[in-house]
C-alpha cells in the first residue's frame, strides 16, 4: 500500500511544528492542547480577547474609563473578585442586603482598600420589607419564584424570608460616588432589575454604563423580560454593546438568562 494517504505519526507532527515559525508553532501547540482538553470536557480560551465575555467587558470598562463599579446584588462578592482577577483596579461599591452573604462579602473585601460594602438592597421605593431567601442564596429575590426556575435549578427554591432595607440608588448615589468619577452600574437582583433601574432615574445621566441580568423566559413573578430592559436602557441613552451568557437549563441547554452590557455611544 502506498504511503501518501497515511496519517503522520505523533513524532512527524512534532517535527512539523518545530519547522514552523515561532508564532505558528505556538498556535499549533495551543490547537493540539485544545483538542485534547475538549475531548475531556474542557476548553482553552484567551479571556483577554474579544472572544471571551469577560475580556470584552474589561475592554469596555477600560475604553470608557470606568473608575467606580456599583455592584448591586453582590451576594458574597463573586463579581468583585472576578473584576480584581481581571485586573480592574478602580473602586468597587458592593450592595448586599442579606446578613449571611453580606458577612462573607465583608471578608472578600476586607483586605482591599478600594472595595466598600453596604448592607442594603436597592429598588424603586424606599422601605423595610422581607426578601425571599433561596437555598442556594444567589437566587434570593424580592419577587416570588416561578416553577420554571426551580425546575431548572432545584437549589433555587425558597426556604425562608429575611427582613431587609431598600433604598433608591439616586438617594444614596452621592454617598458612594465622588464628583468626576466614571460610574458603572451592575445589577443582578433576580428579577428585580427594573425596580433598581427605576430608582436610578435621578442620577442616570451620571452613569456611564450598565450591566443588567436579563431573563429570556419568565423566572420570577412580575419580572421583566430582556426586551423590556433593553427598551429602558435605549430610552435612557444607552446602547447594547455586549451579551454574557448566564443561567441555562442543565438538562436541555436552553439559555434562560443573559447579562446585557450597555454604554452610551
Amino acid at each position: 500500500m502506498g504511503q501518501a494517504n497515511m496519517a503522520p505519526s505523533g513524532g512527524d507532527q512534532l517535527r512539523g511544528i518545530e519547522t514552523m515559525n515561532p508564532m505558528g508553532a505556538r498556535r499549533a501547540v495551543i490547537a493540539q492542547a485544545r483538542d485534547l482538553l475538549r475531548g475531556r470536557g474542557w476548553d482553552i480560551i484567551r479571556w483577554t480577547g474579544l472572544q471571551h465575555p469577560l475580556g470584552q467587558r474589561m475592554r469596555l470598562l477600560r475604553h470608557y474609563g470606568v473608575t467606580v463599579v456599583l455592584d448591586v446584588g453582590a451576594n458574597e462578592g463573586q463579581y468583585g473578585r472576578e473584576l480584581r482577577l481581571a485586573r480592574y483596579r478602580g473602586r468597587i461599591v458592593s450592595f448586599e442586603p442579606m446578613a449571611t452573604p453580606f458577612a462573607r462579602l465583608e471578608l472578600s473585601a476586607r483586605s482591599d482598600p478600594n472595595w466598600d460594602v453596604v448592607q442594603l438592597a436597592l429598588g424603586e421605593a424606599e422601605m423595610d420589607t422581607k426578601i425571599n431567601v433561596s437555598r442556594n442564596s444567589v437566587s434570593s429575590s424580592l419577587l416570588p419564584i416561578l416553577p420554571a426556575h426551580v425546575n431548572a435549578a432545584a437549589c433555587s427554591s425558597f426556604v425562608g424570608r429575611e427582613s431587609i432595607t431598600v433604598r433608591r440608588l439616586d438617594c444614596v448615589f452621592d454617598e458612594y460616588v465622588e464628583p468626576g468619577e466614571v460610574s458603572f452600574l451592575k445589577v443582578d437582583v433576580q428579577g428585580y432589575e427594573a425596580h433598581v433601574l427605576a430608582g436610578s432615574t435621578g442620577v442616570v445621566d451620571r452613569i456611564a454604563g450598565i450591566q443588567a441580568e436579563m431573563s429570556l423566559v419568565p423566572l420570577y413573578e412580575g419580572a421583566p423580560l430582556w426586551t423590556e430592559i433593553v427598551a429602558w436602557a435605549t430610552d435612557h441613552g444607552f446602547l447594547l454593546m455586549g451579551l454574557e451568557p448566564g443561567f441555562a437549563h442543565p438538562a436541555t441547554g436552553q439559555l434562560l438568562q443573559v447579562d446585557g452590557i450597555f454604554f452610551r455611544e
